[in-house]
């Protein structure tokens, strides 16, 4: 994986999720930027903000609470390119209020929500000889899948299968399904199926201390 961040790079980007998601449900102006020359931030990086909310009982049991990205690979023609930090911001908004499975958080809720970042890398289509191979190209807790037919894309993270429980089949069934589409559908030669890896930077509790997550 090139571009790596330092744990100190991702705590600097998990901070800028709360407070753009602070701010943002204050209806305040969105923090500005790090002030950070780092070449890193100022990449076209793709990245995924999940939040996760804790169980009010103390049992640290956590529920996904939302998770939206910011895809810059393949570039979109139509969408001028972010930096990363930028994109870190835009996605932190979409996850807090835009995605569909979910009301809008609350303010109140922010103190019993933990933010993960996860900024991938560029996808590589996985090529095989025959489907029923693709399994064998596709290593548990490190990638992460694209799935693409026609219209329908849908993307899982690489800590999802882990956290699923689930081999590398599972996967690819589980990231069709995510798509719309049948889950044995991966085995279509004109489904496309991609890989990526990703750093995931997370909260240990509500606001508190960022580690980097690997499994």
């Amino acid at each position: 994986m090139s571009n790596l961040l330092t744990l100190e790079e991702g705590k600097v980007l998990v901070r800028l999720s709360r407070q753009t998601i602070t701010e943002y449900l204050k209806n305040q102006p969105l923090p500005d930027l790090p002030n950070a020359d780092l070449r890193v931030f100022q990449e076209p990086r793709s990245v995924f903000v999940t939040l996760k909310k804790a169980s009010q009982r103390g049992t640290g049991d956590l529920s996904l609470r939302g998770c939206i990205g910011w895809l810059q690979h393949p570039p979109n023609p139509n969408t001028p390119p972010l930096t990363l930090l930028e994109a870190t911001q835009r996605a932190s908004i979409s996850s807090a209020v835009r995605d569909p499975r979910f009301p809008p958080v609350q303010k109140s809720e922010l103190e019993r929500i933990i933010i993960e970042v996860s900024v991938l890398t560029v996808p590589e289509e996985i090529v095989v000889s025959s489907r029923e191979k693709l399994a064998e190209h596709i290593t548990i807790g490190v990638d992460g899948l694209i799935v693409e037919s026609g219209h329908h894309k849908g993307l899982l993270l690489p800590q999802v299968a882990p956290e699923q429980g689930w081999n590398a089949e599972q996967f690819l069934r589980g990231c069709c399904r995510k798509t719309g589409l049948p889950p044995r559908k991966y085995l279509d030669p004109l489904v496309k199926v991609s890989k990526f890896q990703a750093q995931i930077f997370a909260e240990i509790s509500p606001g508190a201390e960022v580690v980097e997550r690997s499994f």
